[in-house]
């Protein structure tokens, strides 16, 4: 295929995006006053940006769209097809239909990833897609175009996009933003396994997309709901420890509205042990193909500079570490080591191949 993509806005995530396309063999530029635009991929107008361009990729704020989609107008012809990246989709789908009607073909997308899984080869790579009642084939195109930089394409309509949103990614930057600012945490030397999980998210949302909050809670129409059901349910919990608190140490810890529900009859003990090893060995199999994708990328940097694949001053390094970090956490040194052998043995053919 011969398409071109046009990535109007190369901040953190259309540099990344860019990446993905560069990785797939597709040729791509970029157009952004504010960004540093490699020479290869620059346009220096919006005009040259979109001049014989298959795909036209709108990566700036919600706040921005408008502006930008009618900077972009006269320049697009039919033969387009215009897509944006936002957060939400509502917005975005009538700023589209309102700036580019019937006569340029449109999607509003929804990548359900940022650079900082991108540098960590987090996979799978997961994108929504919010069909076009009055452009099919730009929909069916877009879609092929995500699966063509290696990204799972889930079909949603907008309003169904948002709702989702607004319980989840708005919800988790919500309370992220609320533990930042108490304070939560922060620098301790030690912590239980409960808030490491919360602490892993907390610093995702900070490393990834902390920018986005304010976009996330407002422009999406549902967020404000959600956000209300949270706190309307917290602060019903608070009141019930404080009452609890109040009758003194008698009262029982199973009290109304203090209880977290626990897994129930239906999980025994060995299912529900079961289903946590199941649980960890699927993370462990996601991990292993996060190690390989940047196993290759570590060979792609190797033959830059012309060294071997194979690296026995580093591969002993390593094997000394993991068995180091097993006898810290009280695990059989000489199991971990055969692990991680058979992993080495993984990544070298991967970067081979």
């Amino acid at each position: 295929m011969n398409d071109i993509v046009a990535i109007l806005g190369y901040g953190r995530f259309g540099k990344a995006l860019g990446g993905l396309f560069a990785d797939a063999g597709i040729p791509h530029r970029g157009y952004d006053p504010t960004a540093d635009v490699p020479a290869e991929h620059r346009a220096g107008s919006l005009e040259e940006l979109v001049r014989g361009a298959t795909f036209v990729v709108v990566a700036v704020p919600v706040a921005r769209m408008r502006g930008a989609l009618a900077d972009l107008r006269p320049y697009l012809g039919p033969g387009q097809i215009v897509l944006d990246v936002g957060s939400v989709k509502v917005r975005p789908s009538a700023m589209m239909a309102e700036v580019l009607g019937d006569a340029v073909p449109w999607c509003a997308t929804h990548p359900l990833f940022g650079p900082l899984s991108l540098a960590l080869a987090e996979r799978p790579l997961r994108v929504v897609v919010c069909p076009t009642r009055a452009h099919p084939q730009a929909t069916a195109r877009v879609h092929e175009l995500y699966e063509r930089i290696g990204c799972e394409v889930i079909e949603q309509t907008p309003e169904s996009h948002d709702r989702v949103m607004a319980h989840t990614h708005a919800l988790t930057f919500f309370v992220a933003k609320g533990m930042i600012d108490a304070g939560a945490g922060l620098e301790v030397p030690f912590a239980p396994p409960s808030f490491q999980a919360i602490a892993r998210a907390i610093e995702a949302v900070r490393s990834d997309a902390g920018h986005l909050f304010t976009s996330i809670a407002r422009d999406n129409p549902f967020a404000a709901e959600a956000r209300k059901e949270l706190v309307k349910a917290l602060a019903a919990v608070d009141r019930a420890l404080d009452a609890q608190e109040a009758e003194g140490a008698s009262s029982p810890s199973d009290a109304a509205g203090v209880a977290i529900p626990d897994l129930g009859t239906r999980s025994p003990e060995l299912r529900q042990t079961r289903e946590l090893i199941d649980a960890i060995d699927r993370d462990i199999v996601r991990l292993l193909a996060q190690r390989t994708l940047l196993a290759q990328r570590a060979a792609q940097a190797k033959a830059a500079l012309g060294a071997p694949v194979l690296d026995g001053t580093r591969e002993a390094e390593v094997m000394a570490a993991r068995r180091e970090w097993a006898r810290t956490m009280k695990v059989d040194a000489d199991g971990v080591a055969e692990v991680f052998r058979s992993i080495m043995t993984l990544s070298r053919r991967a970067q081979r191949t």
